[in-house]
């Protein structure tokens, strides 16, 4: 018996692991293991959760159809994953294991616990690379070093994909009889602590919901792309972020399908097309540098100097920021949408997070915390890789004396006002020329419904640059 071992890779086209398991006729298994507790000192939002969750049930009808079954434990916390692992191989017979690589320390280390348990009942685990396009450690400097610098990663990381090239396979076919599935819902061990286990309206799962985002960008907004990504008033992204993080479509599709879809694959920024592949190159990127410095993992900065700025720890400025509470329009919106929705545009990100670290000072930590806690494409190494980047203590970070004025960013990226007016309610009847310094003409409404810009952007800014010179010294 063979078992499969699912993580984040809940899908059944282009999984390595699965691809591998299935490549005889020995009898297959598959495996999910639910982990509420250790989830939680992860910071996974709920709205992941349930999700993830929600994505587990489907996999789980679709591998019943083709006569896999999936088992489902809950183990709480990864140190008691070994030995639950250990107790299902002897139970069902395994004799081979395969999973696609983690890449998180954590991960790691309970994967490693997990050989070195079921090596003692001699069951081979097969441990694939799934969730990058090219595997950590294939692109390298001239030296045989991996990268800590983007631009000739991403050089490099496109020539190597022109030399590997790569296969996209597709789902198992059927290994026998349809199996009954029992939804997640019915089960057991499902409790409260798990909250509802349906997904979210605005985040349907399934592969087929996946591919036709995914074409439904490539027909209508990719060529755009370079201009329109940048605007969260207009649907010029891909929003395909929460599928990547859960596995649901894997990086190599995404690739493959730009380059049918343009006939080529796109390699300077003189391509339509280029834009969007380097994003992927940027996740990519983020993913090498987890493994390669393991301490991102860990709450250490990129540059190990950087750890001696003193950030505050305010709890009052931190609610503010979290609430969209700022007095900042654009600031505020974006909070209030990922509160709301469980994802926020990129370069509201880039924005929010400028404001929190270089603003009102507060550690880049407490941001990336509560991002994980709310976001529904929660990724450790994307997540830690924005968030120092946009608090210079990062791998590319911006140098410490660009610092972002959310004023003008508002202006520049939302000129009409019609997200700020979507999220901040406030605001709705505010015109476009005043809704991004919106206090005069409140104050002259004799409304104080929304607040006072919290800090001076002027003074933070020259504090922040402040702190990093400081360093320097």
């Amino acid at each position: 018996m063979k078992l499969v071992w699912l993580r984040n890779d809940l899908r059944l086209a282009d999984n390595p692991a699965l691809r591998h398991a299935c490549a005889d006729d020995e009898p297959v298994a598959a495996l999910f293991i639910v982990s509420p507790t250790q989830w939680r000192q992860h910071k996974m939002a709920p709205i992941r959760q349930r999700f993830m969750l929600a994505q587990v049930d489907e996999l789980g009808r679709e591998l019943a159809a083709l006569g896999i079954p999936l088992h489902l434990l809950r183990v709480e916390t990864f140190a008691e994953v070994p030995a639950a692992l250990a107790d299902l191989s002897r139970e069902l017979g395994v004799t081979q294991l395969y999973a696609n690589q983690a890449i998180e320390i954590d991960e790691q280390r309970r994967d490693h616990a997990v050989s070195a348990a079921l090596a003692e009942q001699a069951v081979s685990c097969h441990w694939l690379n799934g969730c990058c396009v090219l595997p950590p450690g294939r692109v390298l400097t001239g030296s045989g070093e991996m990268f800590k610098v983007f631009t000739p990663f991403s050089r490099a990381w496109l020539k190597a994909l022109d030399e590997d090239g790569f296969v996209i396979h597709r789902a198992p076919a059927p290994r026998g009889e349809p199996l009954p599935w029992q939804p997640l819902a019915e089960r057991e061990w499902v409790d409260e602590a798990l909250g509802e286990l349906t997904a979210d309206p605005l985040w349907p799962v399934g592969e087929a919901e996946a591919s036709r985002r995914l074409n439904d960008f490539l027909e209508q907004a990719v060529l755009d792309y370079g201009e329109t990504r940048d605007f969260p008033a207009i649907a010029g992204t891909s929003v395909l972020s929460p599928y990547l993080a859960a596995g649901i479509i894997s990086p190599r599709q995404c690739v493959a399908a730009l380059q049918q879809r343009l006939g080529y694959r796109p390699q300077s920024k003189a391509l339509p097309g280029f834009v969007w592949i380097n994003e992927l190159v940027w996740r990519e990127f983020y993913r090498h540098l987890l493994v390669l410095i393991p301490t991102l993992s860990m709450n250490r900065p990129f540059k190990p100097e950087t750890a001696a700025l003193p950030w505050s720890w305010d709890p009052d400025a931190f609610a503010a920021w979290c609430e969209g509470r700022t007095g900042y329009p654009i600031v505020d919106a974006a909070m209030r949408c990922l509160n709301a929705t469980g994802w926020m545009h990129n370069r509201l990100r880039m924005i929010v997070a400028s404001f929190l670290t270089k603003d009102l000072h507060i550690h880049w930590r407490l941001g990336e915390d509560y991002f994980m806690s709310q976001l529904i494409d929660g990724d450790l190494a994307a997540n830690n890789g924005g968030w120092q980047w946009a608090a210079g203590t990062g791998a590319d970070a911006a140098p410490y004396f660009r610092v972002f004025n959310p004023t003008t960013q508002g202006q520049r990226f939302d000129p009409q006002g019609e997200f700020i007016r979507t999220w901040v309610t406030e605001l709705a009847d505010i015109p476009a020329a005043y809704v991004h310094q919106p206090h005069d003409v409140l104050r002259l409404k004799g409304r104080q419904d929304y607040p006072a810009p919290m800090v001076d952007h002027a003074v933070a800014r020259v504090r922040a640059i402040e702190m990093f010179r400081a360093l320097e010294k």
